[in-house]
């Protein structure tokens, strides 16, 4: 049998300081429909932000209602776009997301995460050419999957390595999701959005009150500094409503650009994708793994 020769990765003209409104301009997305989750705040916002800028209708999925309608205020504000709503919505709760699912009426052009995803597969297959956009981090570097022990009922727990294994799994998920709904016309992407503060790192800085020092340090070492969430948002952005995009799947980006595949760790901040992260035998097996988790 000949050898498969893997496809070139996909580069486009934008980079590390682009940002998510600087990706879609002159992109018309009139009549397009949105679910952005995690929309109220960080990278979410401006992921929202951009998209309704562009004329998509976005719904913003939010734990804090009262908080996602005032971003939902300013969003309408800023980009004179009238279509932005806030629905509920606690990923942890399965009852949520169902609720969330059967609510929702009409094709779903845009989306993320497993467990909605599979709640709104027809929404997505009704689009006719859907995209899911799972936002992973180069801290999936620090683990693959452990398949005998998703849990840590062995090992002793390791907040970054656990951490590191949910972003292996949201790669994963989008390896599997292209190659099982490609016939949908749905594709699938994850990216690493780059080194942001955001809200998020208030868990980590609790824990470690000098890690947003040690992270500067980390990239002034590479010649980085840290990016807006504007910037943040722009590679979501990319794989969520880009033209470049139409017909890809099952990969990797950062700084908008398809990332290489390494077979070692490196300094952080240097980039890459983990070949276990995008292999296809751990992505069926996770989705299995995964449904009867949730089942």
């Amino acid at each position: 049998m000949p050898a498969v020769t893997p496809a070139p990765r996909l580069t486009t003209p934008f980079g590390y300081e682009t940002r998510a409104a600087e990706v879609l301009e002159g992109v018309d997305l009139s009549g397009r429909r949105a679910v952005v989750t995690g929309g109220g705040s960080g990278i979410g916002i401006e992921t929202a932000r951009a998209l309704a800028g562009a004329g998509a209708a976005v719904t913003l999925a939010v734990r804090r209602t009262d908080d996602g309608e005032k971003v939902a205020r300013e969003i309408r504000s800023d980009t004179g776009n009238e279509d932005v709503a806030v629905a509920h919505l606690e990923l942890t709760d399965r009852a949520s997301i169902d609720a969330l699912a059967a609510a929702w009426d009409g094709p779903l052009d845009i989306l993320g995460h497993f467990a909605l995803a599979l709640a709104l597969h027809d929404a997505l297959a009704a689009a006719g050419d859907a995209r899911i956009v799972s936002v992973s981090s180069a801290g999936h570097l620090r683990s693959p999957v452990i398949f005998d022990d998703l849990n840590y009922s062995f090992r002793d727990y390791d907040p970054f390595g656990a951490y590191g294994q949910s972003k292996t799994a949201n790669v994963l998920f989008a390896v599997e999701a292209t190659r099982r709904w490609a016939d949908d016309g749905i594709s699938a992407n994850a990216l690493m959005p780059g080194g942001i503060s955001t809200p998020l790192q208030r868990h980590v800085v609790a824990a470690d009150p000098d890690y947003m020092k040690k992270a500067l340090e980390r990239f002034e070492r590479l010649g980085r500094k840290l990016k807006t969430p504007e910037q943040g948002a722009a590679t979501s952005v990319l794989l969520a409503a880009s033209p470049l995009l139409e017909g890809v799947g099952g990969r990797y980006f950062e700084d908008c650009n398809e990332a290489p595949v390494v077979d070692k760790r490196p300094e952080m901040g240097a980039g890459g994708v983990a070949r276990y992260a995008v292999d296809p035998a751990n992505a069926e097996r996770l989705w299995d793994v995964s449904q009867v988790l949730i089942a």
